[in-house]
Protein backbone atom coordinates (compact mmCIF):
# COMPACT_ATOMS: atom_id res chain seq x y z
CA UNK A 1 0.00 0.00 0.00
CA UNK A 2 0.89 3.66 -1.00
CA UNK A 3 2.37 5.65 1.69
CA UNK A 4 2.83 9.98 1.92
CA UNK A 5 6.60 8.63 1.54
CA UNK A 6 5.43 7.43 -1.85
CA UNK A 7 3.77 10.43 -3.07
CA UNK A 8 5.64 13.10 -5.55
CA UNK A 9 7.01 16.63 -4.17
CA UNK A 10 4.74 18.18 -6.23
CA UNK A 11 1.49 16.28 -4.75
CA UNK A 12 3.10 16.94 -0.96
CA UNK A 13 3.21 20.41 -1.87
CA UNK A 14 -0.55 20.65 -3.55
CA UNK A 15 -1.56 18.89 -0.24
CA UNK A 16 0.71 21.04 2.45
CA UNK A 17 -1.18 24.03 0.59
CA UNK A 18 -4.34 23.76 1.67
CA UNK A 19 -3.17 23.59 5.49
CA UNK A 20 -2.83 26.81 7.73
CA UNK A 21 0.01 28.63 8.48
CA UNK A 22 0.44 26.84 12.42
CA UNK A 23 0.08 23.41 10.86
CA UNK A 24 2.45 23.79 8.23
CA UNK A 25 4.98 24.27 10.47
CA UNK A 26 3.89 21.54 12.77
CA UNK A 27 4.87 19.37 10.60
CA UNK A 28 8.19 20.76 8.72
CA UNK A 29 9.03 19.00 12.59
CA UNK A 30 8.03 15.18 11.22
CA UNK A 31 11.64 14.70 9.00
CA UNK A 32 14.33 16.20 7.00
CA UNK A 33 12.14 15.59 3.74
CA UNK A 34 9.28 17.56 4.86
CA UNK A 35 10.85 20.15 6.35
CA UNK A 36 12.72 21.18 3.06
CA UNK A 37 9.05 21.20 1.36
CA UNK A 38 8.00 23.55 3.84
CA UNK A 39 10.53 25.62 2.93
CA UNK A 40 9.45 25.59 -0.44
CA UNK A 41 9.20 29.31 -2.16
CA UNK A 42 5.99 27.79 -4.12
CA UNK A 43 4.07 27.18 -0.66
CA UNK A 44 4.49 30.70 0.84
CA UNK A 45 3.05 32.42 -2.40
CA UNK A 46 -0.37 32.79 -0.61
CA UNK A 47 -0.72 33.24 3.04
CA UNK A 48 -3.76 33.29 5.17
CA UNK A 49 -3.25 34.56 9.07
CA UNK A 50 -7.47 35.61 9.27
CA UNK A 51 -7.27 32.61 11.22
CA UNK A 52 -4.59 33.64 14.03
CA UNK A 53 -4.62 36.41 16.73
CA UNK A 54 -1.00 36.74 16.38
CA UNK A 55 2.06 38.30 18.41
CA UNK A 56 4.06 40.56 16.72
CA UNK A 57 6.93 38.49 17.35
CA UNK A 58 5.57 35.56 15.51
CA UNK A 59 4.62 38.01 12.60
CA UNK A 60 7.68 39.24 12.30
CA UNK A 61 9.53 35.42 12.64
CA UNK A 62 7.07 34.30 9.72
CA UNK A 63 8.04 37.70 7.40
CA UNK A 64 12.20 36.67 7.81
CA UNK A 65 11.78 33.05 7.91
CA UNK A 66 9.16 31.86 5.32
CA UNK A 67 7.36 34.32 3.47
CA UNK A 68 9.99 36.97 1.75
CA UNK A 69 10.21 37.58 -1.46
CA UNK A 70 8.13 34.06 -2.03
CA UNK A 71 4.94 36.20 -0.79
CA UNK A 72 2.44 36.81 -3.90
CA UNK A 73 -0.72 37.45 -1.87
CA UNK A 74 -1.57 38.07 1.92
CA UNK A 75 -4.51 38.00 4.31
CA UNK A 76 -4.20 39.09 7.89
CA UNK A 77 -6.62 40.01 10.58
CA UNK A 78 -6.14 43.33 12.78
CA UNK A 79 -8.27 42.29 15.87
CA UNK A 80 -9.69 45.84 16.04
CA UNK A 81 -12.69 44.29 18.57
CA UNK A 82 -10.11 41.70 20.56
CA UNK A 83 -9.31 44.37 23.28
CA UNK A 84 -7.02 46.75 23.97
CA UNK A 85 -3.83 44.53 24.68
CA UNK A 86 -4.38 43.00 21.17
CA UNK A 87 -1.58 42.74 18.94
CA UNK A 88 -2.41 45.62 16.50
CA UNK A 89 -0.68 46.31 12.76
CA UNK A 90 1.79 48.49 13.11
CA UNK A 91 3.52 50.99 10.26
CA UNK A 92 6.71 49.43 10.68
CA UNK A 93 5.02 45.99 9.59
CA UNK A 94 3.95 47.27 6.82
CA UNK A 95 6.34 49.09 5.75
CA UNK A 96 9.18 45.75 6.17
CA UNK A 97 6.48 44.23 4.22
CA UNK A 98 6.76 46.60 0.98
CA UNK A 99 10.68 45.89 1.56
CA UNK A 100 11.38 42.08 2.53
CA UNK A 101 8.34 41.56 -0.13
CA UNK A 102 9.23 42.79 -3.50
CA UNK A 103 6.49 40.26 -5.30
CA UNK A 104 3.67 40.93 -3.00
CA UNK A 105 0.79 41.92 -5.03
CA UNK A 106 -2.32 41.28 -2.89
CA UNK A 107 -2.99 42.43 0.10
CA UNK A 108 -6.20 41.64 2.33
CA UNK A 109 -7.09 43.39 6.00
CA UNK A 110 -9.63 42.23 8.03
CA UNK A 111 -10.79 43.95 10.81
CA UNK A 112 -7.67 46.14 11.73
CA UNK A 113 -7.57 49.55 13.17
CA UNK A 114 -5.37 51.65 10.70
CA UNK A 115 -5.99 54.77 11.98
CA UNK A 116 -2.66 54.79 13.02
CA UNK A 117 -0.79 53.36 9.46
CA UNK A 118 -0.56 55.95 6.76
CA UNK A 119 -1.28 54.38 3.30
CA UNK A 120 2.65 55.61 2.55
CA UNK A 121 3.30 52.50 4.72
CA UNK A 122 1.96 50.34 2.33
CA UNK A 123 4.07 48.12 -0.08
CA UNK A 124 3.92 50.41 -3.52
CA UNK A 125 4.15 46.82 -4.93
CA UNK A 126 0.44 46.02 -4.43
CA UNK A 127 -1.95 45.81 -7.51
CA UNK A 128 -4.96 44.70 -4.98
CA UNK A 129 -5.62 46.17 -1.83
CA UNK A 130 -8.83 44.97 0.35
CA UNK A 131 -10.16 46.42 3.38
CA UNK A 132 -13.09 44.25 4.96
CA UNK A 133 -14.01 45.89 8.54
CA UNK A 134 -11.17 48.45 8.64
CA UNK A 135 -11.23 51.76 10.59
CA UNK A 136 -9.17 54.09 8.66
CA UNK A 137 -7.43 57.71 9.28
CA UNK A 138 -9.70 60.28 7.31
CA UNK A 139 -6.63 61.08 5.44
CA UNK A 140 -6.26 58.08 3.88
CA UNK A 141 -7.99 58.35 0.51
CA UNK A 142 -8.11 62.05 0.33
CA UNK A 143 -7.53 63.73 -3.36
CA UNK A 144 -4.98 66.05 -1.69
CA UNK A 145 -2.51 63.46 -0.64
CA UNK A 146 0.84 62.12 -2.61
CA UNK A 147 -0.21 60.87 -6.00
CA UNK A 148 3.01 58.22 -6.32
CA UNK A 149 1.63 56.06 -3.37
CA UNK A 150 0.41 52.44 -4.63
CA UNK A 151 1.38 53.11 -8.28
CA UNK A 152 0.82 50.08 -9.54
CA UNK A 153 -2.77 49.82 -7.68
CA UNK A 154 -5.86 47.98 -10.31
CA UNK A 155 -8.33 47.03 -7.53
CA UNK A 156 -9.57 48.21 -4.22
CA UNK A 157 -12.17 46.84 -2.18
CA UNK A 158 -13.84 49.01 0.24
CA UNK A 159 -15.99 46.33 2.57
CA UNK A 160 -18.09 48.22 5.63
CA UNK A 161 -14.70 50.39 5.84
CA UNK A 162 -16.98 53.36 7.98
CA UNK A 163 -14.87 56.29 7.70
CA UNK A 164 -15.38 55.88 3.35
CA UNK A 165 -17.91 58.61 2.54
CA UNK A 166 -18.27 60.69 -0.92
CA UNK A 167 -14.52 62.75 -0.66
CA UNK A 168 -13.00 59.62 -0.69
CA UNK A 169 -14.50 58.48 -3.25
CA UNK A 170 -13.19 61.10 -5.59
CA UNK A 171 -9.43 60.63 -3.96
CA UNK A 172 -9.24 57.50 -5.70
CA UNK A 173 -8.42 59.45 -8.93
CA UNK A 174 -5.14 59.41 -7.36
CA UNK A 175 -4.72 55.92 -8.18
CA UNK A 176 -4.14 56.17 -11.80
CA UNK A 177 -3.89 52.48 -12.26
CA UNK A 178 -7.16 51.66 -10.39
CA UNK A 179 -9.54 49.41 -12.81
CA UNK A 180 -11.92 47.71 -10.53
CA UNK A 181 -13.63 49.28 -7.48
CA UNK A 182 -15.97 47.17 -5.08
CA UNK A 183 -18.29 48.66 -2.43
CA UNK A 184 -19.82 46.99 0.10
CA UNK A 185 -21.49 48.71 3.07
CA UNK A 186 -20.10 52.04 2.67
CA UNK A 187 -23.23 54.05 4.12
CA UNK A 188 -21.60 56.90 4.31
CA UNK A 189 -21.67 57.36 0.49
CA UNK A 190 -24.53 59.32 -1.13
CA UNK A 191 -25.84 59.23 -4.49
CA UNK A 192 -24.66 62.90 -5.40
CA UNK A 193 -21.20 61.88 -4.00
CA UNK A 194 -21.51 58.10 -6.37
CA UNK A 195 -21.95 60.56 -9.40
CA UNK A 196 -19.39 62.84 -8.85
CA UNK A 197 -16.94 60.84 -8.08
CA UNK A 198 -17.20 58.02 -11.08
CA UNK A 199 -17.49 61.53 -13.06
CA UNK A 200 -13.35 61.38 -12.31
CA UNK A 201 -13.48 57.96 -12.62
CA UNK A 202 -14.31 56.92 -15.45
CA UNK A 203 -11.72 54.78 -16.28
CA UNK A 204 -13.01 52.28 -14.57
CA UNK A 205 -13.79 48.75 -15.78
CA UNK A 206 -15.48 46.94 -13.18
CA UNK A 207 -17.53 48.42 -10.27
CA UNK A 208 -19.27 46.44 -7.50
CA UNK A 209 -21.83 48.44 -5.27
CA UNK A 210 -23.10 45.89 -2.67
CA UNK A 211 -25.44 46.52 0.56
CA UNK A 212 -25.07 49.88 0.35
CA UNK A 213 -28.01 52.71 0.92
CA UNK A 214 -28.07 53.82 -2.28
CA UNK A 215 -31.01 52.59 -4.93
CA UNK A 216 -29.72 50.79 -7.90
CA UNK A 217 -31.87 53.22 -10.31
CA UNK A 218 -29.45 56.07 -8.78
CA UNK A 219 -25.99 53.99 -9.29
CA UNK A 220 -26.87 52.53 -12.76
CA UNK A 221 -27.70 55.83 -14.06
CA UNK A 222 -24.38 57.38 -12.88
CA UNK A 223 -22.70 54.33 -14.34
CA UNK A 224 -24.54 54.91 -17.68
CA UNK A 225 -23.62 58.98 -17.83
CA UNK A 226 -19.90 58.13 -16.58
CA UNK A 227 -18.85 54.75 -17.40
CA UNK A 228 -18.79 54.18 -20.72
CA UNK A 229 -15.98 51.58 -20.94
CA UNK A 230 -17.07 49.73 -17.76
CA UNK A 231 -17.14 45.94 -18.43
CA UNK A 232 -18.45 43.89 -15.63
CA UNK A 233 -21.66 45.51 -13.39
CA UNK A 234 -22.24 43.69 -9.97
CA UNK A 235 -25.13 45.31 -7.65
CA UNK A 236 -27.92 44.65 -5.52
CA UNK A 237 -31.39 45.30 -6.49
CA UNK A 238 -32.66 47.55 -3.92
CA UNK A 239 -35.05 50.58 -5.63
CA UNK A 240 -33.83 48.62 -8.69
CA UNK A 241 -36.92 49.44 -11.79
CA UNK A 242 -37.39 48.72 -15.10
CA UNK A 243 -36.69 52.26 -16.62
CA UNK A 244 -33.52 51.87 -14.13
CA UNK A 245 -32.39 49.48 -15.70
CA UNK A 246 -32.78 50.54 -19.45
CA UNK A 247 -30.60 53.44 -18.71
CA UNK A 248 -27.80 50.41 -19.45
CA UNK A 249 -29.08 50.05 -22.96
CA UNK A 250 -26.26 50.72 -25.86
CA UNK A 251 -23.56 50.77 -23.29
CA UNK A 252 -20.73 49.68 -25.42
CA UNK A 253 -18.30 47.65 -23.69
CA UNK A 254 -20.46 46.11 -20.81
CA UNK A 255 -20.07 42.24 -20.97
CA UNK A 256 -20.74 41.42 -17.66
CA UNK A 257 -23.93 42.20 -15.18
CA UNK A 258 -25.02 40.56 -12.12
CA UNK A 259 -28.23 41.29 -9.78
CA UNK A 260 -28.45 40.54 -6.50
CA UNK A 261 -31.33 40.20 -4.23
CA UNK A 262 -33.41 38.90 -2.22
CA UNK A 263 -34.87 42.27 -1.85
CA UNK A 264 -37.66 42.35 -4.61
CA UNK A 265 -39.81 45.04 -4.67
CA UNK A 266 -43.26 45.56 -6.78
CA UNK A 267 -40.72 47.95 -9.10
CA UNK A 268 -38.70 45.29 -9.83
CA UNK A 269 -38.02 44.33 -13.93
CA UNK A 270 -39.82 41.50 -14.76
CA UNK A 271 -37.85 38.85 -16.69
CA UNK A 272 -39.11 40.13 -19.68
CA UNK A 273 -38.22 43.34 -19.08
CA UNK A 274 -34.56 42.16 -17.95
CA UNK A 275 -34.31 40.33 -21.10
CA UNK A 276 -35.08 43.22 -23.67
CA UNK A 277 -32.66 45.89 -21.41
CA UNK A 278 -30.24 43.09 -22.09
CA UNK A 279 -30.54 42.33 -25.72
CA UNK A 280 -29.79 46.03 -26.30
CA UNK A 281 -26.27 46.00 -24.96
CA UNK A 282 -24.25 44.76 -27.64
CA UNK A 283 -21.42 42.68 -25.79
CA UNK A 284 -23.29 41.27 -23.12
CA UNK A 285 -21.88 37.77 -22.40
CA UNK A 286 -22.38 37.13 -18.92
CA UNK A 287 -26.11 37.59 -16.97
CA UNK A 288 -25.78 36.39 -13.62
CA UNK A 289 -29.18 36.47 -11.25
CA UNK A 290 -28.43 35.73 -7.41
CA UNK A 291 -30.94 35.37 -4.48
CA UNK A 292 -33.93 36.69 -6.68
CA UNK A 293 -35.55 33.66 -6.28
CA UNK A 294 -36.32 32.48 -9.78
CA UNK A 295 -34.02 29.43 -10.06
CA UNK A 296 -35.38 26.42 -11.55
CA UNK A 297 -38.78 28.73 -12.58
CA UNK A 298 -39.96 30.02 -15.92
CA UNK A 299 -38.12 33.02 -15.10
CA UNK A 300 -34.53 31.41 -15.71
CA UNK A 301 -36.23 29.63 -19.14
CA UNK A 302 -37.75 32.78 -20.42
CA UNK A 303 -33.79 34.44 -20.21
CA UNK A 304 -31.69 31.66 -21.14
CA UNK A 305 -34.32 30.73 -24.37
CA UNK A 306 -34.03 34.49 -24.92
CA UNK A 307 -30.41 35.03 -24.40
CA UNK A 308 -28.64 32.37 -26.39
CA UNK A 309 -25.59 34.51 -27.07
CA UNK A 310 -24.97 34.77 -23.18
CA UNK A 311 -23.99 32.50 -20.36
CA UNK A 312 -27.02 33.03 -18.37
CA UNK A 313 -26.63 32.21 -14.38
CA UNK A 314 -29.47 32.29 -11.87
CA UNK A 315 -28.84 31.12 -8.52
CA UNK A 316 -30.04 31.58 -4.85
CA UNK A 317 -27.15 33.75 -2.88
CA UNK A 318 -23.96 31.71 -1.17
CA UNK A 319 -23.54 32.15 2.32
CA UNK A 320 -21.05 34.51 2.55
CA UNK A 321 -23.60 37.09 0.63
CA UNK A 322 -26.21 36.95 2.89
CA UNK A 323 -24.96 39.81 5.32
CA UNK A 324 -25.45 42.40 2.72
CA UNK A 325 -29.02 42.13 3.55
CA UNK A 326 -29.54 41.20 7.18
Amino acid sequence: MATLADLPDSVLLEIFSYLPVRDRIRISRVCHGWKRLVDDRWLWRHVDLTLYTMRPKVMWHLLRRYMASRLHSLRMGGYLFSGSQAPQLSPALMRALGQKCPNLKRLCLHVADLSMVPITSLPCTLRTLELHSCEISMAWLLKEQDPTVLPLLECIVLDRVPAFRDEHLQGLTRFRALRSLVLGGTYRVTETGLDAGLQELSYLQRLEVLGCTLSADSTLLAISRHLRDVRKIRLTVRGLSAPGLSVLEGMPALESLCLLGPLITPEMPSPAEILSSCLAMPKLRVLELQGLGWEGQEAERILCRGLPHCMVIVRACPKESMDWWM
